[in-house]
């Protein structure tokens, strides 16, 4: 276990150079087609995550999550690691109107529409019209894309 961590510690070391133009700064070699992009000696792939409020699940779905969070886990690489990236952006209000908001209809359901319109305006303006995004990261050092490939955890 130890020398897994030396090594793996060893290898996230790249040596640092001074960048001479945007694309020096960018450390991604080549991206393929199924996610899979190469840094350096390590191919990585990102996942986005969703939301959930673990506080009001119930009990089954608790167990479903923590069993789906070890297999992850147990998915993973010896060598891989993981990085979390939380991305806070701000929200253009005629955006968010035009995309997420329901439209009123011709039916007697306009005033659950207006309702679920109000929560999500409200739950917006709460947040200071910033939406959190959250994406895993995880890196391991192979040789080939395939081996890459190989060891990548599949997530649903």
């Amino acid at each position: 276990m130890i020398k897994t961590l030396v090594r793996s510690i060893k290898q996230e070391k790249e040596k640092f150079r001074i960048p001479h133009s945007v694309q020096d700064a960018i450390p991604v070699k080549r991206i393929w087609t199924d996610g899979i992009f190469q840094t350096g000696n390590a191919y990585s792939r990102s996942y986005r995550l969703t939301d959930i409020n673990y506080a009001i699940a119930s009990k089954a779905d608790k167990t479903a999550m923590l069993l789906g969070y070890s297999e992850l886990l147990n998915a993973l690489d010896s060598g891989a690691s993981a990085k979390i990236t939380i991305n806070n952006r701000r929200v253009d209000r005629r955006q968010f109107e035009q995309e997420l908001l329901i439209r009123p209809q011709a039916d007697k359901l306009n005033g659950y529409r207006q309702e679920y319109n109000d929560m999500l305006c409200s739950h917006a303006a709460s947040n200071n019209n910033v939406v959190q995004e959250r994406y895993l990261t995880i890196n391991a050092h192979k040789r080939s894309v395939d081996e890459a490939r190989v060891s990548a955890p599949v997530i649903k």
